[in-house]
């Protein structure tokens, strides 16, 4: 990881698309969350494509975590072991982020992380390309970014963020998964109503 998106957890980059992806996101995920009860749908579910190939890898989900100065990971893990019951892990989760967790775009980094199994072949695929394109359609709006893809190490902010939050929805996530992380070029992407 050489980037200061990739090292830190944020780009810190002002700029005009990625202002509007990150509302659009958190609009949408406040959305899943309240509506679908949390359930993935076409807005957090990119297709991946890697480098210039038109064959698609298939879709991913994408986790929005807080930036490092706005961290609720301890928040996330102390939910996550206060009960052993999935059941109320997860009604306790759905409360939390359809409350205001979404509330402030700005508060977000914009490196997107996923969550692969141990030794998963597309993992390695997507970090083994120069670069991927992350394809999001869904409610009138489609953002195409461009990205370079990191295989986040354990002791990353974002990869303990991805976790905790993950485990949440699904407490018997291995604990070798591996984080890729996902830096968008923002002047290489693109934004339209399809």
């Amino acid at each position: 990881m050489t980037s200061i998106s990739a090292v830190l957890g944020d780009s810190f980059v002002t700029h005009p698309l990625k202002d509007a992806f990150l509302k659009w996101q958190c609009r949408v995920r406040q959305i899943m969350m309240r509506d679908n009860l949390g359930r993935p749908d076409d807005a957090i579910t990119p297709e991946v494509f890697l480098d210039d190939n038109p064959q698609s890898l298939g879709h991913i989900i994408t986790i929005m975590n807080k930036a490092p100065a706005y961290s609720v990971t301890r928040d996330l893990q102390h939910m996550y072991r206060k009960t052993h019951d999935p059941a109320h892990k997860r009604s306790q989760a759905l409360q939390y982020f359809s409350a205001t967790y979404y509330q402030k775009h700005q508060e977000f980094s914009d490196l997107l992380t996923a969550t692969f199994p141990p030794n998963s072949p597309g993992a390695a695929k997507i970090t083994g390309a120069e670069t991927c394109t992350l394809v999001f359609e869904a409610y009138a709006q489609r953002f195409v970014l461009k990205c370079k893809a990191y295989d986040l190490p354990h002791h990353h902010p974002i990869f303990q963020a991805t976790m905790a939050h993950n485990r949440l929805f699904n407490p018997s996530l291995h604990p070798e998964s591996i984080v890729l992380g996902f830096e968008a070029d923002w002047d290489r992407s693109e934004s339209s109503n399809p």
